[in-house]
């Protein structure tokens, strides 16, 4: 059961924040979890605005910053379920050829899970890493892509090291894919968590990409280990 109370906001204003009490046979964990979801402003805005998720606004604010999803762009969404990143994508690139005077994109979703339609976007269900993914991207796409993007984490262990290992493991086979799919001068933008074990993903980056930023968006909670790293000016397989 939640129930709201007040606060002072500091503006002279009052905002309702919901408190939920910890139920029978609920864990601790699982009620705060709720309660912050409750209170979460970009969960608010995700539902008010038709997004999936509270993640489509990291996306966003990667975006408005670094400006690689424009209009006529061609974007392989990897890890792509629910779908917030692939409804932003599908808006910023044009590709349902809304704005008449704009270049219409693409936008490819892959997932090992099946993922309700987005309009705008091709999803596929695929393991990226299986052999010959990265030509049936290519097929999909018709050619290469601009930009590879990945929201991707494995699942958790409870263990923050073992955690840590793992996401950047997945990581380096997102970037390992991009290398495949990637048009010269293109962008790869995935989720990573600090901790140390990122370091050769980062000299391999910086290897293969004209510019590499290491950014936390405001979307993304302030206790969250998680940071995004946004590789731009792809070099092509020649700078291997």
């Amino acid at each position: 059961m939640a129930k709201r109370t007040r606060k002072s906001s500091g503006r002279g204003q009052r905002d309702l924040t919901v408190k939920v009490k910890t139920a029978r046979g609920r864990k601790m964990s699982s009620t705060l979890w709720l309660q912050r979801q409750l209170n979460d402003p970009y969960v608010k805005r995700a539902k008010a605005e038709g997004y999936r998720g509270r993640a489509a606004f990291k996306i966003l604010e990667l975006d408005d910053k670094h400006r690689f999803l424009v209009p006529g762009a061609r974007v392989v969404d990897l890890g792509c379920a629910p779908g917030g990143w692939s409804q932003v994508a599908v808006r910023r690139v044009n590709a349902l050829g809304e704005k008449t005077d704009k270049k219409i994109g693409r936008v490819i979703g892959v997932d090992l899970q099946e993922v309700e339609p987005i309009p705008g976007a091709e999803i596929h269900q695929l393991d990226f890493m299986e052999d010959g993914a990265d030509d049936k991207v290519k097929a999909w796409l018709g050619g290469s892509a601009d930009v590879v993007m990945s929201d991707m984490a494995a699942s958790a262990s409870g263990h923050k090291q073992t955690d840590h290992l793992r996401i950047v493991a997945l990581c380096e086979a997102a970037a390992e894919l991009a290398f495949d799919v990637l048009e010269e001068g293109g962008t790869f933008v995935a989720k990573v968590l600090a901790g140390g074990a990122e370091g050769s993903l980062q000299t391999l980056l910086k290897q293969r990409f004209t510019s590499v930023a290491n950014v936390k968006p405001p979307a993304s909670r302030s206790d969250s280990a998680e940071k995004f790293v946004v590789a731009i000016g792809y070099r092509g397989r020649a700078a291997e």
